[in-house]
Parts: structure tokens; sequence; C-alpha cells
């Protein structure tokens, strides 16, 4: 697919971060493009920036959609079809995520439940929704979001991520078990794996939210999310790097330097991988370090058990 124009793309997760700039910059490519998110506001504002870009003819329509909710990713695969007068969709990018359920120990089980579902339940539920009309394109690309924690199961010292990184190893199984059944049987769809490392989006507010917790009581804590949303690459960098990557046939984009850099470290050294000082060592000549600090504040005070 070397180009978007002409197409109809399918983005989940798409009222904010990565989602939202997918969706912007599908459009500005003249990509239509449906847009769904649990958040009703949020995905409604996105479809109506990404119109006011979008060059004439571009359609694109926003839906509300819990992805851990099968039948709701089949009502926003109806609204699609109804909504773009289409039989089938070009792309579809299965990029909703939250995290949450740190400790399979300490976190509650609905916690880390929650986090799963949202996070490979609804990669799951929207490969088995939109395989059969990314087949009926002739010409799809299905795109995964993983993370860099879908390759290393931590956020450092004390610091564990059990649902979410468990969730992101799932769907970095799933998708590179995809390659191989989709080349043998439905040659006219590929798959593309998704791993971000720190990306400026909202996903701690938006998880705060998502699980139903109250908003900061204190400015520390603001000022944590303002810090994680400002040190990382920006959305609108990282769905550029995701999009260049679907346009030149990839089916592993890595997204940022820091994770380029730990994907080669862990992939180099993986006793070493949860060997603090070992990895620090390994990764001492980069900025790793220093690009994920406030991601690993945001979590620790986000969930800290």
């Amino acid at each position: 697919m070397d180009e978007f124009a002409g197409k109809l793309a399918a983005v989940t997760g798409g009222g904010s971060g990565m989602g939202r700039e997918l969706v912007r910059q599908l459009a500005v490519h003249g990509c239509s493009v449906a847009a769904c998110d649990w958040n009703a506001g949020a995905v409604a504002d996105t479809a109506a920036k990404a119109r006011a870009t979008a060059p004439d003819g571009v359609r694109v329509s926003s839906h509300v959609c819990d992805v851990s909710d099968e039948g709701q990713v089949q009502r926003f695969r109806d609204e699609l079809l109804r909504e773009h007068a289409a039989d089938h969709v070009d792309l579809v990018f299965s990029n909703a995520g939250i995290g949450g359920g740190a400790s399979f120990l300490e976190s509650s089980r609905e916690e880390w439940e929650r986090t799963f579902a949202v996070n490979w339940w609804g990669t799951y539920y929207c490969a088995r929704t939109f395989l059969p009309l990314l087949i009926a394109s002739g010409d799809g690309v299905l795109v995964n979001t993983s993370s860099v924690n879908g390759f290393w199961a931590s956020l450092g010292p004390h610091m564990p991520n059990s649902a979410y990184a468990t969730a992101k190893f799932a769907i970095k199984g799933f998708t590179e078990a995809l390659i191989e059944d989709l080349r043998t049987n439905a040659p006219q769809v590929r798959v593309a794996l998704v791993m971000p490392g720190h990306v400026g989006t909202d996903i701690i507010a938006n998880t705060r939210r998502a699980h139903g917790m109250p908003e900061p009581e204190n400015t520390s804590a603001e000022r944590i999310e303002t810090a994680f949303r400002e040190k990382g690459l920006t959305s609108a960098a990282a769905a550029t790097i995701i999009l260049d990557g679907v346009r030149s046939g990839s089916w592993r984009i890595l997204v940022g330097h820091d994770a380029k850099v730990l994907d080669a470290v862990v992939r180099a050294r993986p006793e070493a991988a949860y060997d603090y000082a070992k990895l620090a060592m390994a990764a001492a000549k980069t900025a790793v370090e220093d690009r994920a600090s406030s991601w690993f504040d945001a979590i620790r005070s986000l969930f800290p058990s």
C-alpha cells in the first residue's frame, strides 16, 4: 500500500494520542476514516478536526465503542459500513489501550482484567470482526499496537506492569503468528506490529477515567501527567512513523529512539532484561534512561501498588 488516498480505514482509540493523530494524518492523505473511542466527545472532536484539514471527498466519522466488548466492536463495524456506504475496509488500526493492573498479586482482579480486556481482547475482537472486510478489499492491512512492554515486561525496579505487559506480549505473539497465517490463507491481507516507546499521550488520564479513578488531588500528580505528555515523542511524530512503516511494507514498526535501543539491548542480552544494572550499562550511551524516567514516575504515581 504505497498511498492512502481513496482508502477507508478504521481506527480504535481515536479520541486522543496516537489514535487521534492517525485519524488526522490519514484524512490529510486522502483516506476516509471511521474512528472509535469509548469517550464520545473526544472522538467526535477528533473527527471534526480531521474533516477540517481533509481534502474534498474524504469522509471522517466518529463512533462510540468499548473495544473490550465484542458486540460493540461489531456495532462499530456495522455503523462504519453504513455511514461510508462501503462493503470493505482497507486498513484497521487496533490502537486502543489503557494501563492498570500493575501487580497480579496486589492489584484488584477487576482492574487487572479490565486492563487486559481493553488491550488484548480489543485487539482480538477487531481482528475477528474486520478481517473479512480486509480480505474483501483485496489489499488490506491490519495494524496492531503492542508496546516496548510487549518484549520487556517491566517498568524497572519495583515497578511491575503485569496486566499491560501480558496483553502487549499477547498482541505481539498474535500479530507475528498472523504473518504466515495470512500469507497462507489470505494473501491479500498483511499485518503490521507497532511497538511504541514513550509517546506523550493522555494514557495516564485516560487510564484513570477508564478505571473510574478520581481526578488528581495534588499538583504533584498533575505535574507528572504533564511531564509524561511533554517529555515523550509527540503523538504526531509517532503517527507519522507508523504510517510511514505501513506504506513501506514493514511488519515490525518500532516507534521512538528509546524503543529501538531497548529492543536492541533486550534482544542482544535477554538474560539481562530484568537485571536493571546490567540493562542500564548496556544502554549507557543512549538516552533511554532519561526518556523512560517520566513513564516510570507516571505509572508509579497512578498505580502505587
